[in-house]
């Protein structure tokens, strides 16, 4: 089934149209109502091919959802995976549950989307706003930003106090055995 473009060469049936796309990657049928509809010519035959699709298992709601997951969860936050099916066109029930299993290792992805972005603790306030922004902006909780800033500031920024009150109490007392006797 071919269609009439503008310049009265046929062109790909809605039906073909979806296909071409379902066939570069998952769409959700709001995705693809979305792309679509400034191609339906009558009222109506959008809806039916997308039927049609739906009916054969081309057009599948749990199968985006995977993808998706799949693609994003590695370097995304639960809230920016929950904001993208959503703007899918994902029902938000089917969201909830995907976002529910990534609240389990949110932590562990954040950690791993900072040692890749930046690897050493901030050295300063504005250093640690930067990686904080930096992880906000994909989809990471305030809590879980806290606590992968947390650690690793907590286990690179003492051992530097430590050194600084070590040559601190050499100067004064002339011995760090005085600096490891206090503690």
């Amino acid at each position: 089934m071919t269609s009439k473009t503008e310049e009265g060469r046929a062109g790909p049936s809605l039906k073909g149209r979806a296909l071409r796309l379902l066939s570069q990657r998952e769409h959700s049928r709001a995705e693809l109502e979305r792309k679509l509809r400034k191609y339906e010519e009558e009222p109506g035959a959008l809806a039916r091919a997308l039927d049609e699709l739906t009916a054969k298992d081309f057009i599948s709601e749990a199968r985006v959802v995977q993808s998706v997951l799949h693609q994003r969860s590695a370097r995304l936050g639960a809230a920016r995976v929950r904001q993208e099916l959503l703007h899918k066109g994902i029902a938000p029930e089917a969201v909830a549950d995907a976002v529910a299993s990534l609240q389990e290792t949110e932590l562990d992805r954040a950690r791993e989307v900072w040692r890749r972005r930046f690897g050493a603790p901030p050295q300063d306030v504005a250093e640690r706003a930067r990686q904080a922004r930096f992880l906000m902006a994909r989809g990471f909780s305030s809590g879980v930003i806290g606590q992968v800033l947390r650690a690793d500031f907590d286990d690179w920024f003492f051992p530097v106090h430590c050194r600084l009150l070590r040559s601190v109490f050499t100067r004064i007392w002339g011995s760090e055995r005085v600096f490891v006797a206090q503690i």
